[in-house]
């Protein structure tokens, strides 16, 4: 059984910064892209990065430039390094996988809160 599990959340000054964590296990197949997501109080699950196997990277616009996702192949896991931080990145965030193309599975997210 596939199981995404993050790590790496907490609560943090603005300006401040954490470093997420997802690793992914109990999968045999290839995994395509992974990402991250997050979804504030309210408000609709958005795409916040993501990277194919090839490290091709995609960033929503609001953290171009503060955040940097990467991944490790070899240990099937994805990092998001998120820096200068603001209120409004506060949210519950989940690692996203992609695996055999069509197979779409999710964490059970991690919650970041940023304080002013």
């Amino acid at each position: 059984q596939v199981q995404l599990v993050e790590s790496g959340g907490g609560l943090v000054q603005a300006g401040g910064s954490l470093r997420l964590s997802c690793a992914a296990s109990g999968t045999r197949f290839r995994i395509n892209t992974m990402g991250w997501y997050r979804q504030a109080p309210g408000k609709q699950r958005e795409l916040v990065a993501g990277i194919t196997s090839g490290g091709t990277t995609n960033y929503a616009d609001s953290v171009k430039g503060r955040f940097t996702i990467s991944r490790d192949n070899a240990k099937n896991m994805v990092y998001l390094q998120m820096n200068s931080l603001k209120p409004e990145d506060t949210a519950v965030y989940y690692c996203n996988a992609v695996i055999n193309w069509n197979n779409n599975y999710w964490g059970q997210g991690t919650q970041v809160t940023v304080s002013l």
